[in-house]
């Protein structure tokens, strides 16, 4: 059994799209999933697998069964567990770890071809600092992940699609993950 980390994007999100984690657990159980657990409301899953199935066809699954229960259709980004180590081993701030809400590491869907690493560099404020390694791009912003204009772009100036979670969940979600 292999462990797997599904990041939901856009679910329980100011009101919209609500998704209780007990229901989306008992689903992914129903999927043939297992050992699913959740964290937090925001879409957080880890679950084992015999690993048989290709990581995108077991996230066009749960998009698919969510769509069908729920109306909805989230993105579903699918991480092995060793490729979320790999981030969280490749963290290029370890001094933004005391603050982990200013620490954004954002997984892209596939390598960015062409980042408009320029426009970044323009909209970045002083105090900000970001490095795109492979699939991930990480945003330290000690003035808060909210007040910055870069956050609000990453995905447009990176021209794939991205899911985002700060240091402090995606350390919770490894803790979940090796239990």
């Amino acid at each position: 059994m292999k462990k797997y980390i599904a990041l939901l994007r856009g679910i329980n999100v100011g009101g919209n799209h609500i998704l209780p984690m007990k229901e989306l657990r008992t689903m992914l159980e129903m999927l043939g999933f297992q050992e699913v657990r959740t964290y937090i409301q925001s879409g957080n899953v880890v679950f084992s697998h015999d690993g048989q199935v290709g990581v995108s066809e077991m996230a066009d699954r749960i998009s698919r069964q969510i769509s069908k229960e729920y109306g909805f259709e989230p993105r579903v980004l699918l991480l092995e567990l060793e490729e979320m180590q790999q981030a969280v081993d490749s963290n290029p701030f370890p001094e933004a770890e005391e603050e982990p809400k200013n620490l954004h590491l954002n997984f892209l869907a596939a390598v960015s071809s062409n980042p408009n690493l320029d426009e970044m560099e323009k909209l970045k404020k002083p105090s900000e600092q970001f490095i795109l390694k492979d699939k991930v791009f990480y945003l330290y912003a000690p003035e808060g992940i909210g007040r910055s204009k870069l956050a609000a772009k990453v995905e447009k100036l990176l021209g794939v699609s991205v899911t985002g979670r700060n240091w402090r969940s995606v350390r919770k979600i490894m803790e979940l993950a090796k239990e």
